[in-house]
């Protein structure tokens, strides 16, 4: 029997309540019911009850929680062309940072919200994770705008600064020294960081760097994969596309002797064990300590070649062609470890002339 919408009597003198409502957009029914309630003032609110779940149900249906749409995501960047160990790390910090959001919906979360998570959360970490968490979320939201489950992407803008070490490079002094111990030494890395050091080229491009690629006639070295070593297969560059490296003569000569000595082999340089497992920064690091260099990582020998050729006058356009970036802001880190922007700018500075005879200091009696 029914009582009124919504609220029918069962034929054991207890009451059902139910509440149904139609999608706006896509049509679909969405219904709550409750059964077996002793009475008729109880039925009454528990319907309400079941009004505000399907009311819920209805907008979660549109904008969908963090959570959901964190599977979402992920499951999407699995089909882009991201390297695993990106898509990895990824996984790991949005899962780990973002647990409070996980039952909150995407449109309840603001900029405020999201700065209190960056501080909180994150705040105690390196800049670079900063960094990371900042850049993945805002790459989720982009992804829940894409679908229309938000009307504006909340990430707002935050400056991480973390203090540079201008001694993240070597100069051309120590670079040389560096190679001629490494050399003297025969150390089984030498040709591997003199090509670091005269191409600029990343550790995965020259880890994939076959003689294929190495035009002698030409005397340069076309850049156009890397190694990515969880898949264990070759990718593109981590700017997209391809590039020339010239051949520094110097350069030129260790290559013809590798070449000589390659046989069959089609790798340019000596597949190392501890290359291989991502040890090159120690390996690195650990020759330079034994000789009182600066401690820099493998991926500051790119950085060295960089700053050496700008402070030598090669204009930044061909420092940034040469070595894959893509934004200026990058090469203006250089630039200004490198110097020429300042360089000569006091040259003309004249406020006295050292070399006038300064007035003589007499001592008065007392």
């Amino acid at each position: 029997m029914k009582i009124e919408t919504g609220i029918i009597k069962q034929p054991d003198n207890l009451y059902r309540a139910t509440y149904s409502k139609r999608h706006p957009k896509t049509k679909k029914t969405f219904r709550a019911t409750r059964r077996n309630i002793k009475t008729i003032t109880l039925a009454k609110k528990i319907r309400l009850e079941l009004v505000l779940q399907v009311e819920r149900k209805i907008e979660e249906s549109v904008t969908p929680t963090f959570g959901i749409c964190l599977e979402e995501y992920l499951l999407e960047i699995t089909k882009r062309d991201y390297a695993s160990s990106t898509i990895k790390n990824m996984s790991a910090c949005l899962r780990k940072h973002t647990k409070s959001w996980i039952d909150v919906r995407l449109d309840h979360i603001s900029g405020d919200e999201f700065r209190k998570l960056i501080k909180e959360r994150v705040g105690s970490r390196s800049v670079h994770q900063q960094k990371n968490i900042h850049k993945y979320l805002k790459g989720l939201f982009e992804y829940a705008l894409e679908k229309g489950y938000i009307i504006r992407n909340p990430t707002p803008k935050m400056n991480f600064k973390a203090p540079r070490n201008a001694k993240e490079v070597l100069t051309k002094s120590e670079s040389v020294f560096f190679l001629r111990k490494a050399s003297e030494h025969r150390s089984k890395w030498y040709p591997i960081w003199a090509t670091a050091l005269y191409t600029g080229m990343r550790s995965s491009e020259l880890y994939s760097l076959t003689w294929d690629k190495v035009d002698f006639e030409n005397e340069r070295i076309l850049v156009n994969a890397s190694w990515d070593k969880t898949k264990v297969d070759f990718k593109s560059t981590k700017s997209g596309y391809d590039r020339y490296v010239e051949i520094a003569p110097q350069l030129l000569s260790l290559l013809k002797e590798l070449k000589l000595r390659s046989k069959s082999n089609q790798f340019v340089l000596p597949r190392l064990t501890e290359w291989k497992r991502g040890d090159q920064a120690k390996e690195l690091q650990k020759f330079l300590l034994s000789f009182d260099l600066p401690k820099i990582r493998f991926h500051d020998l790119r950085a060295t070649w960089a700053t050496i050729l700008l402070s030598k006058g090669t204009p930044p356009v061909q420092v940034m062609k040469m070595g894959g970036w893509r934004e200026l802001k990058t090469m203006q880190y250089y630039i200004r470890l490198s110097g020429i922007d300042t360089k000569g700018v006091l040259s003309d500075f004249d406020l006295h002339d050292p070399n006038e005879e300064m007035g003589k200091v007499i001592q008065l009696r007392k």
